[in-house]
């Protein structure tokens, strides 16, 4: 048998295609907990029992975190999970405090960009909040020391909201007649590190809209809106092929209205 017949252009295309994937699902799956941490000048590591002498109000409940997996050991100090953010500390704790002398992520996104790359790329998306302009900072939505790092995520979606209206106020409400999506987080429409879509929403036109308001049982459904006129559901079946759903004067109050239960303005 002739074996050399057997490698052929298809052959090659199919292992390195199949190669590529085990690559993929290497980084997948790949335990990215250890990191080089940042640097700082004339510092070396001194461990985050140092640390938690002077920062109580953040080291306190970092073991349960989800950024204390960031289990960086030195043999010499032991953990040094404080010091993989902020860089080594010997410079700082000599000082007595101060700002020059650690790296804070609440003043440069670097620090968080180290692991979080694909937050970078998104941040660079044509609409983004402004944080690689310096105008907002990772830590305004995110707790770093605390829980999964997102201020109010679990059942509290009201707090995970009070995150965005806090910047975002005519947004929050209350309103006479409230949106359902708000129950379901801002999140629900927007993509909150950035998007090709204005507003930072996740789809750019009706799609965000009957993607509830046409499976959902429990919401009304678009194309039996106004029914008992037939003009009118006609009319606004055709609408919804042009466009948005808050446009032409129609659900201009996305959000909640105070004066139309159609959530017109």
């Amino acid at each position: 048998m002739n074996f050399k017949n057997r490698w052929n252009s298809s052959t090659v295309i199919l292992g390195g295609a199949g190669l590529w994937g085990l690559l993929l699902v290497g980084c997948v799956v790949a335990d990215r907990t250890i990191m080089a941490p940042p640097r700082v000048a004339n510092a070396n590591y001194v461990g985050s029992k140092k640390c938690e002498q002077c920062h109580e109000d953040q080291t306190g409940h970092f073991k349960s975190a989800s950024h204390a997996r960031l289990a960086i050991k030195d043999e010499k100090v032991g953990d040094i999970g404080c010091e993989a953010c902020h860089g080594p500390g010997s410079a700082h704790v000599r000082a007595g405090g101060g700002k020059d002398n650690i790296v804070n992520p609440g003043k440069s996104p670097e620090a968080c960009f180290a692991c979080h790359l694909d937050k970078r790329a998104e941040f660079s998306l044509p609409h983004s909040h402004p944080v690689l302009a310096g105008h907002v900072s990772c830590v305004d939505c995110h707790d770093v020391h605390s829980g999964k790092a997102v201020r109010g995520t679990g059942a509290d979606l009201a707090e995970q909201n009070d995150t965005c209206t806090k910047c975002h106020t005519e947004q929050k409400g209350p309103f006479v007649y409230e949106h359902g999506a708000m129950k379901e987080g801002c999140v629900a429409c927007h993509s909150p590190h950035g998007s090709i879509n204005a507003k930072m929403l996740v789809a750019r036109d009706a799609n965000l809209c009957v993607r509830c308001h046409l499976m959902a049982p429990t919401v009304p459904l678009a194309g039996q809106i106004n029914i008992g006129n037939d003009n009118a559901v006609g009319n606004h079946n055709a609408r919804l092929m042009q466009g948005t759903c808050w446009s032409a004067g129609c659900h201009e109050a996305p959000h909640g209205s105070n004066v139309n239960n159609h959530l017109r303005r």
